[in-house]
Parts: C-alpha cells; sequence; structure tokens
C-alpha cells in the first residue's frame, strides 16, 4: 500500500504530488494492476489535505487510464508503468544506488544529487540517437562547426 507524503513547501499543487507519488509507485512496481489506493478518507487522515484534493487527484489517474474506481469496493489501479530496468533487483538500479552512495559520500546533498540527475537527462536528451533508437556510442563532442 502506498503512504503518501505532502511537502507543503515544494510549489507543486498537491493533488499534482499524489498523483506523481502514484505513478512513481506504478514505474516502481510498488503499486500493479489490482492493487487497492488509500481511500480518500485514510489519505485525508494520513495527511491532514482537503479531501476534495484527494478526489482530484485520484480523477486525474483515472482519466490517464491508471486506476478505476469502483462503487462501495473503492478505487483501483488498471495498468502497470513499470520496466524490468527499473525493478528493484535491477542491474541499472544497483548502479543509480552505488552512484548515489557515492554523491552522498563526495558532500552532495539531495538537491545536488537531484541537479545532476536532471543534468544528465537533459544531455543525453540531446545526443542524436543510433539506428537502434540508443544513444550515440562514444562521448566525442560535436565540433563548432556542428553546434552552429
Amino acid at each position: 500500500m502506498i503512504e503518501f507524503q505532502v511537502d507543503r513547501h515544494s510549489g507543486v499543487a498537491t493533488y499534482l504530488q499524489l498523483v506523481n507519488q502514484v505513478k512513481q509507485a506504478l514505474r516502481l512496481g510498488v503499486l500493479e494492476p489490482g492493487d487497492r489506493l488509500p481511500t480518500a478518507r485514510a489519505v485525508v487522515e494520513a495527511t491532514a489535505i482537503n479531501p476534495n484534493t484527494v478526489l482530484k487527484a485520484y480523477r486525474e489517474l483515472e482519466r490517464e487510464g491508471l486506476v478505476e474506481p469502483r462503487p462501495g469496493q473503492g478505487t483501483f489501479v488498471t495498468r502497470s508503468l513499470s520496466r524490468p530496468e527499473a525493478a528493484a533487483d535491477s542491474p541499472l538500479r544497483a548502479d543509480l544506488v552505488a552512484w548515489v552512495t557515492r554523491a552522498h559520500a563526495a558532500g552532495l546533498g539531495r538537491e545536488d544529487v537531484l541537479a545532476l540527475v536532471e543534468a544528465a537527462l537533459a544531455e543525453a536528451a540531446a545526443r542524436p540517437r543510433g539506428p537502434a533508437g540508443s544513444a550515440r556510442a562514444g562521448t566525442e563532442r560535436p565540433s563548432r562547426e556542428d553546434t552552429t
């Protein structure tokens, strides 16, 4: 079962925080099709937010086809977003945990790590892709003529 955390100082709308937490749980395999989300009442009691906020988040998840309400039973997950590469026992995840551990040991905090990850994601997205759809091999940088 997912336990929602609300950060009132994040600048992100509360309902979107709930939506994003459900999506993350779906990507990581914490929630799977058939699982029941907490009732709006349970979320309100745990987080002290308005019931309408919870219902708005659940409606958004329903609109995206991720959950379905069942009258008298609750709201249930209808599809997964998980991928084997993101599973708890995947080599990619183990590499990432090791990297984050090294980053923390080097004195980087959460915000520093997140900034590095976002920068790396942007850099990887900007790289041309090869014929197989993967990022181009090698680490060469484009020449000045390529960037003008």
